[in-house]
């Protein structure tokens, strides 16, 4: 039996690569690619795959959000995060959000191919360092409001723009930076975006 893949990545030279070493395989497919998280329920509801490998950082919807909107679409889809961005936040999301496995794009091809028939056969698949990273690391101390203000301050906007990007007020904003710099230990608004972000925590 074949496995029918999707792909999601925004560089193509990636894209390419992976669905050439993927295609060599006797008993892999892929019948769809695309460059967004946007794209991806739109692609698999046409194309019908087994598994769909997500990257994590990609413009529109990222691979997390569309991993969640993806298993709410079509259950039956696997999802496989095949990322460069190997940070114990982003595994605990992407499980959270119903995906079967989480893998670093620098994995041995053999592996690869592995990793995506061992999904598709209602396995777990997680890169076992990143495991390890994730047990040391611990859940995300920032709540929800909290990381959606630090990612909205990623830009570098002031506390007046956050305020009306986010219907906030901005002595709330303020409260909500003060938080994330305190829970994260770091001295400044900036520092704190950067930590959160290398937690995988945004």
């Amino acid at each position: 039996m074949t496995i029918r893949l999707l792909l999601a990545d925004d560089q193509a030279l990636v894209r390419g690569a992976l669905a050439a070493l993927l295609d060599l395989e006797p008993d892999l497919s892929v019948v769809a690619e695309v460059a967004s998280g946007d794209e991806v329920v739109g692609a698999a509801q046409e194309h019908r795959p087994d598994v769909a490998l997500l990257d994590v950082e990609m413009p529109g919807m990222d691979g997390i959000a569309a991993t969640q909107a993806l298993r709410e679409a079509m259950p039956g889809v696997r999802v496989l995060i095949v990322t460069t961005f190997g940070r114990p936040g982003f595994l605990r999301r992407a499980l959270q959000a119903g995906a079967s496995g989480f893998v670093v794009k620098d994995t041995p091809a053999r592996q690869l191919a592995d990793a995506v028939r061992r999904v598709h056969s209602g396995l777990r698949v997680v890169d076992p360092a990143l495991a390890a990273d994730s047990l040391v690391s611990g859940e995300s101390p920032l709540t929800t409001r909290e990381a959606e203000v630090a990612r909205a301050a990623r830009d570098g906007g002031t506390v007046a723009d956050l305020a009306r990007e986010l219907f906030l007020s901005e002595g709330t904003v303020r409260n909500h930076l003060s938080s994330v710099i305190g829970k994260t230990g770091a001295r400044t608004r900036a520092e704190a975006v950067r930590i959160a972000e290398d937690n995988g925590w945004l």
